[in-house]
């Protein structure tokens, strides 16, 4: 099946993607992102370091159970220990223990690592490279070389470097990967490296595998597969210890649109933004919105120019058709955009208003006027087509707000305990909810949630991923103002709202009700072709 692909994907997303900071998978989480891996299409699933945790152990005997149809699983390890049969060394055992298809090893490619870091001599390192491929060789492995600091070591001592490739294609590797470990290789460099190693190293055996500290870990990427390497290895998102990895998004994205490289199916390039967010959403990591391809800022305009531009012909302003990745094209709407702007966003929504329609008038006069009052659309894209929807008469309210109440108690020896007490009604239905939180907006998140579960079974769907609060200077004698952002998400989808006041739990009330009413409007509406909001009753 591989030879159908010019490039083959190695994802070490469960391995080197866990060693970044604040990213901690469980055995059952790692599961669930290795099948969605082996679904999208990726060749090669590092699983970690078996023996080295609990937790890599219980993955690999639970990975036993699960059929990959497209990916190969791989353990990961180092060359035996110094002066030690490979047969008898603990961590080369626990590589054939994983039982998976393919081992991946690594071992020091820079004579500083040997002298200074392994204390062994030259040549011991190089048997420790060719013993344990040739020992995993033969228990029937498929065995992967990583060259760590390869780059480095090559820049300091050419000719031991290459040397420690060549002990590992004499044991018998199948594939070498060079390992720009410390992340500081140029691609103009990456490119003589690899093709000098093609001199001695079949490009066709040979993999990369960059780490971004210089932020050129995708470009390092890229100049590989141009000088003819065959396997990339990255992580999903670029997660990764330090700066991170090679990010696999724009990988992926690059070769096979840009450079006619495949290096997954057709079929699953539609499925890259949902990857993405799928893998943040696993990781508990914010998306970036300003990622390339699949974030929320990839294909959003705020500009009229561009706007403008982009209503006559996309590729005006963009570089792909943004569904080709799974992503849509958003506009950004402010005081500044014009009503090309709005006439888009409008669009989006399956309404019709052109420039001589009433309708279009009336939304940037009310925009222009919340602007004033402090609103700021461009980053809270769900309350602005939520705005819209009300403004032309389009909106129909899911629940209506009769009262809350929101308190935060504190005593000298407790901590601080919020409640929140809240009554709506859902058509001729009435609820009345109490809920305790972490502070009173969450206290008044939870009792909202639990008012309308009832009647929205799927909004447990659904949380928030980040709260933001500004303060808006006043002006004019009039008083300060606070503006809050609230940034939501489910499986599929990240949404951002705006509230504002001169209260912050009325601000953030208000963004909290526009949140919950964008997703029950995306079940609510399913047949329209961008995301449909709704808005919450303004002043």
């Amino acid at each position: 099946m591989r030879k159908k692909y010019d490039v083959l994907v190695y994802d070490t997303t469960l391995r080197d993607g866990a060693q970044g900071e604040q990213i901690s998978f469980s055995a059952e989480e790692k599961i669930r992102i290795a099948r969605r891996l082996d679904e999208f299409g990726i060749h090669y699933i590092e699983g970690g370091w078996p023996g080295s945790n609990p937790k890599d152990v219980r993955f690999f005997e639970m990975a036993r159970q699960v059929e990959f149809k497209n990916a190969r699983l791989a353990a990961f390890g180092s060359t035996r220990r110094a002066h030690t049969a490979a047969g008898e060394c603990p961590n080369v055992q626990g590589l054939i223990e994983a039982e998976t298809p393919t081992v991946t090893i690594f071992g020091k490619s820079w004579d500083l690592h040997v002298k200074e870091v392994l204390r062994v001599s030259l040549k011991e390192n190089l048997a420790m490279i060719r013993e344990t491929v040739e020992f995993l060789k033969s228990r029937g492995k498929e065995v992967i070389y990583d060259a760590e600091h390869f780059f480095d070591g090559y820049r300091h001592n050419r000719k031991y470097a290459l040397q420690t490739l060549q002990a590992a294609l004499d044991g018998g590797a199948d594939a070498i990967v060079l390992c720009d470990t410390n992340g500081g290789t140029l691609p103009s460099d990456v490119s003589t490296a690899v093709s000098d190693v093609a001199r001695v190293v079949s490009p066709d055996r040979l993999g990369i595998h960059a780490h971004n500290d210089g932020g050129l870990a995708v470009a390092n990427s890229i100049a590989a597969v141009e000088e003819g390497v065959k396997m990339v290895q990255g992580t999903i998102n670029g997660y990764g210890e330090r700066c991170g990895n090679a990010d696999l998004i724009p990988i992926i994205a690059n070769l096979q649109l840009k450079m006619n490289r495949r290096c997954i199916p057709e079929e699953s390039m539609k499925q890259l933004t949902h990857l993405s967010l799928y893998v943040s959403e696993i990781a508990n990591i914010p998306p970036l919105n300003s990622r390339p391809f699949v974030g929320r800022s990839a294909f959003a305009h705020k500009g009229g120019i561009h706007v403008h531009a982009v209503l006559k012909n996309p590729l005006a302003y963009e570089h792909i058709e943004p569904e080709r990745v799974g992503n849509q094209r958003r506009v950004l709407v402010s005081d500044y955009s014009g009503k090309s702007s709005i006439e888009y966003k409008a669009k989006e929504l399956g309404l019709s208003l052109d420039e001589s329609d009433a309708k279009s008038r009336k939304v940037v006069e009310k925009l222009k006027a919340l602007e004033h009052e402090g609103y700021t659309f461009e980053a809270a894209d769900g309350s602005l087509s939520l705005l819209i929807k009300k403004t032309t008469g389009e909106f129909e309210a899911p629940f209506a707000l009769e009262c809350y109440r929101a308190t935060d108690e504190k005593t000298e020896d407790a901590p601080s305990v919020s409640r929140a007490l809240i009554k709506i009604s859902v058509g001729n239905e009435e609820e009345i909810t109490a809920a305790e939180g972490n502070g009173p907006i969450n206290a008044l998140d939870n009792a909202l949630r639990k008012a309308l579960t009832k009647f929205y079974p799927h909004l447990s769907e659904m949380h928030l991923t980040d709260f933001k609060v500004n303060i808006i200077e006043g002006s004019e004698g009039t008083a300060s103002k606070v503006r809050v952002f609230i940034e939501s998400r489910d499986e599929e989808d990240v949404w951002s709202t705006i509230g504002v006041s001169e209260s912050v739990i009325e601000a953030s009330w208000l963004a909290l009700v526009d949140s919950i009413e964008y997703k029950l409007s995306k079940k609510t509406v399913p047949n329209l072709k961008f995301k449909v909001e709704k808005v919450v009753k303004r002043n």
